[in-house]
């Protein structure tokens, strides 16, 4: 069995029926705002594409969840980021937190009413490519942008969101815990009975499954 080295090692041999939740569990991305479980998608009642002030902008949008990509840019609307979000409100935020209020000043965002990561990929890398040289925060190797919106969309929650946020990790990973110890044991069973019966044949199956 081969594995991926550019894949770390807490994101390697998860079972695929596991991958789901351990993507929400373990992912930086987005986050959680980026990549959980999805809910009805909203949209601003803004004009979308426009070059808007943040914060009139997440004002606009409050609460409600709005995918889509979006381009955050400073005083001088220079462009400093192009991403994309399942929550770019919640992102917005984050930047903000992270990054500050005086760099993430301006904000253009196209929402995706029905959002493919493939599909706000292709529009990211078109924006990007009509910008005379790449915004700052696309080409920062320390990946201040992109690899701390989790992050920094958490400290953005207020405490009740926090609380909530918490709580709901907790029971999934107790749940995900609850389903390896359940496989443990049966997998121990099995090992039990083929040394008690000589009958090899389902220990052998679930590490041809394992392989495979």
């Amino acid at each position: 069995m081969t594995t991926d080295n550019s894949t770390p090692i807490e994101h390697q041999n998860v079972p695929q029926e596991h991958q789901g939740l351990h993507g929400f569990l373990y992912s930086s991305e987005d986050e959680h705002g980026h990549g959980a479980v999805d809910v009805a998608i909203a949209e601003p009642s803004i004009v979308t594409e426009t070059i808007t002030p943040l914060h009139t902008w997440c004002e606009a949008v409050g609460n409600a969840k709005v995918a889509g990509v979006y381009a955050v840019l400073n005083g001088d609307r220079q462009t400093q980021y192009i991403g994309y979000s399942r929550n770019v409100a919640l992102a917005l935020r984050g930047h903000v937190t992270q990054i500050g209020a005086d760099i993430c000043v301006f904000v253009r965002v196209q929402p995706f009413k029905f959002p493919k990561r493939d599909e706000m990929e292709a529009l990211q890398n078109a924006w990007i490519t009509e910008l005379k040289t790449t915004p700052p925060g696309n080409v920062d190797d320390s990946g201040l942008w992109a690899n701390t919106i989790g992050a920094a969309a958490i400290a953005a929650m207020s405490a009740a969101e926090r609380q909530a946020y918490d709580e709901k990790k907790l029971k999934l990973r107790k749940a995900m815990a609850e389903a390896e110890s359940r496989e443990s044991i049966a997998g121990e069973g099995a090992l039990e009975a083929a040394v008690m019966q000589d009958d090899w044949s389902s220990v052998v199956q679930q590490q041809t499954q394992e392989t495979l």
